[in-house]
């Protein structure tokens, strides 16, 4: 069974309630600080620390009224904090706060991508040893190649994945930063130290040079770290759908119990699970488009930015989270079909063995050229009539003039292309 995406982690990350209770703990840890520093006394503290809770309803209501999401906010918290909430937000800016808060938000959200990102790897890694030694077409262009296996076609998957872990570590690294620096990033009107004190305890770094803002070339890199990974998903994807087509048959989505394929043909198992993963990946990399638009924006700040982000950041992190949850689930109850895989082996009439008879050629004095003339003729011959490739060598004079029939024979064996898959693995820790 495909389990349904029930997954709410992600969603709740990008929540208006996540986000405001966020700000709150900045606003909170810049009251600690003045308390610290003897500017706040420890009865107003208790106070804030008490009676300051998020009504996200109040809150947007406030908001209709004075168009100001984070001045709703701090009326909202105002309004259950009392006289104490008057140090709430001394000396801070808007985009304190936002961007503060944005930097968890994206922290957590790459947490959770990389769970995702974790149980792909072990899905792709069980196919890769458990299909090891299954032998299939290689394909190029879409046509016959030479033989791999199944799983080295997941092992380069895993591969993939390997490196998507890696890119997305560094990537949290990069968008770790917070910024309580104040309107256009001066510290006029607050101490550097309470950055410092502010960023450490949300477990983020101090943006070296703010403006008003996070400079956005971090968040360009968060967006196109989500592109990679929607494009590494598409990749698997797109294989099995191509594996799925009725013309190869190798491996097929789950079909579950009642599940129907087309209103109007009863016979259509069709890979919708792979075709919904491909199309939503279009989307990820589109929302990359905006993290780079981003970047640049006027003097020390404007907000453009901000309405493109509040819309990108959630959905593509919701979509990767989907697109990685939904490739899992078919992955683990993929319906490989190795006897296919044998079957459409034969297709080619055995013209796939033509570089091994060329290098045997070549060995033996002939030009690559005149070697590579022969067999192509002869496997074009092949794939042409249907007769095999080595019934037309054993007949053709310009190879069994160099070749005996024991080495011909000898070159249409499969074991030849497996003898160094032992040593591709032993690259991996499965």
């Amino acid at each position: 069974m495909i389990p349904r995406y029930t997954r709410d982690a992600m969603a709740t990350i990008w929540s208006d309630q996540r986000k405001w209770e966020i700000m709150l703990r900045v606003e909170i840890f810049a009251c600690e600080y003045y308390n610290k520093a003897g500017k706040i006394s420890a009865s107003d503290l208790k106070n804030i620390k008490t009676k300051a809770k998020i009504n996200v309803a109040r809150i947007n209501a406030i908001e209709k009224v004075v168009k100001h999401d984070v001045i709703a906010f701090l009326t909202q918290v105002g309004e259950v904090v009392g006289k104490s909430s008057r140090f709430i937000h001394m000396g801070l800016t808007s985009s304190d706060v936002l961007d503060t808060a944005l930097a968890v938000q994206m922290n957590e959200a790459c947490t959770q991508i990389l769970t995702g990102l974790t149980e792909l790897k072990k899905s792709t890694a069980r196919l890769a040893k458990k299909y090891r030694n299954t032998i299939m077409m290689g394909r190029t262009h879409g046509i016959h190649a030479e033989p791999i296996t199944f799983g080295l076609k997941a092992l380069s998957w895993h591969s993939e994945i390997l490196r998507d872990i890696e890119m997305l570590k560094q990537t949290k690294v990069d968008i770790s930063y917070g910024k309580i620096s104040g309107a256009v990033g001066t510290y006029a009107h607050i101490d550097p130290a309470i950055e410092a004190y502010i960023c450490k305890k949300l477990g983020l770094k101090v943006e070296p040079v703010s403006t008003q803002i996070i400079p956005r070339d971090r968040h360009a890199r968060y967006f196109s770290s989500l592109a990679v990974i929607a494009g590494t998903l598409e990749r698997i994807a797109t294989e099995i759908r191509h594996l799925q087509r009725t013309e190869v048959g190798e491996a097929y989505e789950p079909f579950t119990k009642g599940q129907k394929g087309s209103s109007a043909m009863p016979h259509k198992r069709n890979p919708i699970l792979s075709e919904n993963i491909c199309g939503l990946a279009r989307l990820v990399r589109s929302y990359a488009m905006v993290g780079f638009e981003n970047i640049a924006l006027w003097h020390e700040r404007d907000i453009s930015h901000s309405s493109a982000e509040r819309v990108a950041l959630p959905d593509a992190s919701i979509a990767v989270d989907f697109m990685m949850a939904r490739l899992n689930g078919m992955l683990a109850n993929l319906d490989v079909r190795p006897e296919q895989m044998r079957n459409n082996m034969a297709l080619s009439s055995n013209a796939i063995f033509s570089q091994r008879l060329l290098l045997q050629l070549v060995n033996k004095g002939l030009s690559r050229e005149d070697a590579y003339k022969v067999m192509q003729e002869n496997a074009m011959e092949a794939t042409r009539t249907g007769e095999t490739m080595e019934n037309l060598i054993l007949e053709d004079s310009r190879v069994t003039k160099v070749l005996d029939a024991k080495i011909i024979r000898g070159c249409f064996t499969l074991d030849y292309y497996l003898r160094n898959i032992n040593a591709i693995y032993k690259r991996f820790k499965l």
